[in-house]
């Protein structure tokens, strides 16, 4: 993957801001290890930074190709699993190429067909293309939103990047908080509304959207959404048409010129990549695919069997690495570097962020990227299928707010009294909430229990999802660590979308369609095995130490939280047994240790990027 940025101005001369400009590519580093490039006119100025992945000579940027007189240059971050074929149309009207990149096959596509060129793209990717001879910029993201794209207003500069800290780091966007960006901080997070890019005046592209921008001003459109339609196949054809996309989306996956891996977990979506991925390697004569676990130290000592982690994920990494003959490599995590990363973590996502769940992946990824630069991994297929107990738990169904976090009034006193008064907690998540039902596309002649089933699916994916998203891009990205995510294929998306609730709890198992479709692919006992979240430790020094930390933030009167946050009712709630997770902070994925482990990433990130709350 790769880091882009851009600047276009109608008024200054941005030649006379080169410094700038180097100022926001250079915030990118971590995401393009490998190469950076600039273009700058004095009306545009375009930045990148490259990890290379396919054709390292060829593929540098700000790429310019010209169309007679003229001229049109891109920075793109994402990767085109359709490249072959788009470019094949595109060599059949004459169009002929100088490398064997992505990025060129883009260009060229756009220079064809214009915005229309994304519904072509199969990919992830958030791409900007400069008109010169039009004055034209032209944004994209794809259409489940994997790669990230912000953007600004300010007077007459119109300013993008791949990350906050990209912005942030033009003197005209400054880290501002309002009433909605605390809301999205303490009521929202460590999610965030679509198209929120919590600071003041920032927004992000949303998913499956495009954005041009001219002299004309600014228009943004929606080039994909989910659509409802009856699902006509049958059960064996609907497993047979999943199996078949999953297997053809991996495929496309794992082209790459540099080494690849997957993720492995030992739960189905993990083991479905790595099966698929090692019989592809086998195939191609490409040897034993390299899989990467992480667990923690006296894990096993700790771990305590629940309903949303039933048992522990080490025995069945290890029978899939065997069954597939993988060349594995667990990667063990102790608590003081957990907890010693939960800072840095925090200035990765510009954000405070899932805590040790962001830290673990942070340093996972860390590891991974000694033997890999591309990696496979089971991202989303919870939200695609039907896996987390949202889908299964009445209460949890029957919620009238996202499902995930049942309970947002119990972060209301944690508020001081004056913040709650700004903010309004409850009616901001409820405005959210309803907002994003009434996105919902209705199937009509629905029955109330299906109607709502596809409500919980549709918030999963775009109110959860784009949070598991966000973190998988900034941890793997911090060491230059490009993850793909087959099962955010939008065709699979889009098919599985409508196939009933009964269908896709098939056996009366959550994903029960993704595991009858693979079937003969996986072992029996992994393939049945029940879901299990992505692992976080279980040692109470872990507790022990955020807790204690917080504490001391707590205390200290230069605490950016004490303006903010009700000291004495957190510290009570310190002093309480956390032993148990027994306080809920964002559903069943994060609890008691979680949440001051969110404040110590808050306070780092307040004090960091000198947030000035208005």
């Amino acid at each position: 993957m790769c880091g882009i940025t851009g600047w276009i101005d109608w008024q200054e001369d941005l030649t006379e801001s080169s410094h700038i400009l180097s100022a926001m590519i250079a915030t990118l580093a971590a995401r393009g290890p490998d190469a950076q490039g600039a273009y700058i006119t004095p009306r545009a100025a375009l930045g990148h930074r490259r990890l290379s992945v396919i054709d390292p000579v060829g593929g540098a940027q700000p790429m310019i190709r010209f169309r007679g007189e003229q001229k049109f240059i891109i920075t793109y971050n994402g990767e085109l699993y359709n490249t072959l074929e788009i470019k094949q149309q595109l060599e059949d009207r004459g169009y002929v190429f100088s490398t064997r990149c992505d990025t060129e096959v883009l260009l060229v596509a756009f220079i064809e067909w214009g915005p229309a060129c994304v519904e072509r793209c199969n990919g992830i990717y958030a791409f900007g293309i400069w008109d010169e001879a039009n004055q034209s910029l032209f944004l994209a993201r794809d259409r489940i939103g994997v790669k990230p794209l912000f953007y600004t207003e300010y007077g007459s500069s119109f300013i993008f990047g791949s990350e906050l800290k990209t912005l942030l780091a033009n003197p005209l966007v400054r880290p501002e908080l309002d009433a909605e960006g605390l809301a999205e901080v303490f009521m929202i997070g460590p999610a965030r509304t679509p198209g929120h890019g919590v600071f003041r005046n920032v927004k992000e592209l949303k998913p499956g959207h495009c954005l041009t921008y001219n002299r004309q001003g600014k228009l943004i459109s929606q080039y994909w959404k989910l659509e409802s339609q009856p699902h006509l196949d049958s059960f064996d054809n609907t497993k047979a048409k999943v199996r078949e996309l999953l297997i053809d989306t991996a495929e496309r996956q794992l082209v790459s010129d540099v080494p690849i891996c997957t993720l492995l977990s030992g739960g189905l979506d993990s083991s479905a990549l790595t099966a698929l991925a090692a019989m592809s390697h086998k195939r191609a004569g490409l040897g034993s695919l390299h899989t990467y676990s992480v667990d923690y130290v006296d894990n096993d000592l700790h771990f305590k069997a629940n309903s949303f982690q039933p048992n522990p994920d080490g025995p069945f990494v290890t029978r899939v690495a065997e069954h597939f003959d993988t060349v594995h490599h667990n990667i063990l995590l102790d608590t003081p570097e957990l907890a010693a990363s939960l800072r840095p973590a925090a200035l990765v996502r510009d954000l405070p962020g899932m805590a040790d769940i962001d830290t673990s992946l942070y340093l996972f990824c860390r590891e991974i990227k000694k033997g890999a630069t591309v990696a496979l991994s089971g991202e989303c297929a919870d939200e695609v299928f039907g896996g987390y107990p949202w889908f299964q738990r009445e209460e949890m169904i029957n919620a009238t707010t996202f499902p995930w976090s049942p309970r947002p009034e119990i972060r209301i006193p944690w508020l001081k009294p004056e913040i709650q008064a700004r903010i309004k907690p409850a009616e901001y998540v409820a405005q959210r909430y309803s907002e994003a039902l009434a996105e919902v596309p209705r199937l009509p002649g629905e029955d109330v229990r299906s109607a709502r089933m596809r409500e919980i699916f549709y918030l999963s994916l775009t109110r959860f999802m784009p949070t598991l998203l966000d973190r998988k891009d900034r941890m793997s990205m911090a060491f230059g660590l490009e993850v793909r995510v087959p099962f955010c294929d939008h065709r699979i998306v889009d098919y599985v979308w409508n196939v009933p609730w009964s269908m896709k709890n098939a056996h009366n198992r959550e994903k029960g369609l993704l595991r009858y479709a693979l079937e003969g692919i996986l072992p029996e006992d992994v393939l049945w095995r029940k879901k299990s979240p992505y692992p976080k430790t279980h040692n109470p020094a872990y507790t022990k130490v955020v807790v204690n930390e917080a504490l001391a933030i707590l205390q200290d009167p230069a605490s950016p939280l004490q303006a903010l946050l009700d000291i004495e009712k957190l510290k009570e709630i310190a002093r309480t047994d956390l032993s148990a997770s027994n306080i809920p902070w964002f559903g069943q994925l994060m609890s008691g240790p979680q949440l001051f482990a969110y404040l110590i990433q808050a306070d780092h990130w307040l004090r960091e990027y000198k947030v000035q709350v208005l």
